[in-house]
């Protein structure tokens, strides 16, 4: 009886030892298989989204020009507008701008997309304070002149610290 345990525990060991063996070298295989997939996938998925990533970021920096004062005023001024018509013109088209960009924030950063929306928030608080204001109610003329001066004094300029960002942000993730 015990020359037949010893057989049997002859060809067991070695057998368990080629088992496990095979199972190491098979499961060492998978991973790396795994791996590979998975850094294949990254690759076709920054091929598809690094172009999206870089219009998002181009949109967003033409919003942040499109809104700044000293483009916005001489683009949506027209000729016989009374200062409350100029106003409401332009919040209009800061807000229609504003949600026509609202999917890139898919593409940036959190940080990003929170200054974008406070450099629109402050540009919005400079047009309503003007119209507010007594001066700012005489014509588009003097609402737009208005608005000029606030948006050149202010300490930090909130739409060109957003193209700001968005430039380094793409910088540190492209290239």
């Amino acid at each position: 009886m015990k020359d037949t345990w010893m057989e049997i525990i002859k060809f067991s060991v070695p057998a368990l030892l080629v088992l496990a063996a095979a199972y190491i070298v098979m499961k060492n295989f998978m991973e790396s298989q795994m791996n590979n997939s998975k850094a294949n996938l990254k690759i076709a998925n920054a091929k598809i989204i690094t172009p999206l990533r870089l219009q998002a970021y181009e949109r967003l920096v033409l919003f942040m020009e499109r809104i700044t004062p000293e483009n916005l005023l001489v683009r949506v001024y027209t000729p016989g507008m009374t200062s409350q018509q100029f106003h409401i013109e332009l919040l209009k088209i800061i807000r229609n701008e504003f949600e026509h960009n609202m999917s890139q924030q898919l593409y940036v950063s959190d940080e990003a997309w929170e200054t974008i929306k406070s450099a629109k928030e402050s540009v919005l608080r400079l047009i309503n304070t003007i119209a507010s204001s007594e001066k700012g109610r005489e014509s588009a003329q003097e609402f737009s002149r208005l608005a000029l001066e606030a948006y050149n004094n202010v300490d930090s300029n909130p739409t060109e610290n957003a193209i700001l960002l968005l430039k380094k942000e793409i910088n540190d993730q492209i290239f």
